[in-house]
C-alpha cells in the first residue's frame, strides 16, 4: 500500500470538500476555491475532517495514481488554508524586475526588456533594495501554477555556470565551474 496514499488529508476548520459524481474535487477555503478532475478509479471520500483516498486494485497504474491524486488534494487543502509563495532573485549587474499590475517588467541583460504577463490567479510583487539583488515575489493557491509561472520566469535567464549570473529561486544553490584559469 501507497505509504503517501492511504494517510489521511485532515481538514482545517472553514474548508469545505465536494466530491460530484464525475469525480470532481471541490476545495474551498478562506483563500479561494479550488478544482481537480480524478480519475474515475480512484475513491475519495470525506469523513470525520478527514479526506481519505482509495484504490480498487494493486495493478501498477492504480498505485502511481493512488499517492499522486493524495498529494494533488493535500497541495489544494494546504492553498485554500495557508496558500503557497516562490521568490525568484535576479542576480547580475544591470538586472531589473517592475511590475504594474500582473505585468512583470524584466530587463536581464538581452537588448530588449522582457515584458511577462503573470496569470490573474496569482500576485505577484518586485522588491528592489539598493546593495541586493532585486527580487520577485510570486502567492497564490494552486500550487502547480505557482510552480510553472516560477520555472518560466527562471527559463527566460538560467544561471549560468561561470559567474552565476541569471534568475534563480532564493534558496536555490548554483554550483559554479571553474574558469579557464583553473588548469595554469
Amino acid at each position: 500500500m501507497s505509504r503517501i496514499g492511504r494517510s489521511p488529508i485532515k481538514l482545517a476548520s472553514g474548508v469545505t470538500v465536494n466530491v460530484s459524481a464525475a469525480n470532481e474535487i471541490t476545495v474551498k477555503g478562506p483563500k479561494g476555491e479550488l478544482k481537480q478532475a480524478v480519475d474515475r478509479d480512484i475513491k475519495v471520500e470525506v469523513k470525520d475532517g478527514e479526506i481519505l483516498i482509495t484504490r480498487p486494485t494493486d495493478q501498477i497504474r492504480h498505485r502511481s495514481l493512488h499517492g499522486l491524486y493524495r498529494a494533488l488534494i493535500a497541495n489544494m487543502v494546504t492553498g485554500v488554508t495557508d496558500g503557497f509563495k516562490k521568490q525568484l532573485e535576479l542576480v547580475g549587474v544591470g538586472y531589473k524586475a517592475a511590475n504594474a499590475g500582473q505585468l512583470l517588467d524584466l530587463s536581464l541583460g538581452y537588448s530588449h526588456n522582457i515584458i511577462f504577463e503573470v496569470p490573474k490567479e496569482l500576485k505577484v510583487s518586485t522588491l528592489t533594495e539598493k546593495g541586493q539583488n532585486p527580487k520577485i515575489m510570486l502567492e497564490g493557491t494552486d500550487n502547480q501554477l505557482l510552480g510553472q509561472v516560477a520555472a518560466k520566469i527562471r527559463s527566460l535567464r538560467k544561471p549560468e555556470p561561470y559567474k552565476g549570473k541569471g534568475v534563480r529561486y532564493s534558496d536555490e544553490v548554483v554550483r559554479k565551474k571553474a574558469g579557464k584559469s583553473a588548469g595554469k
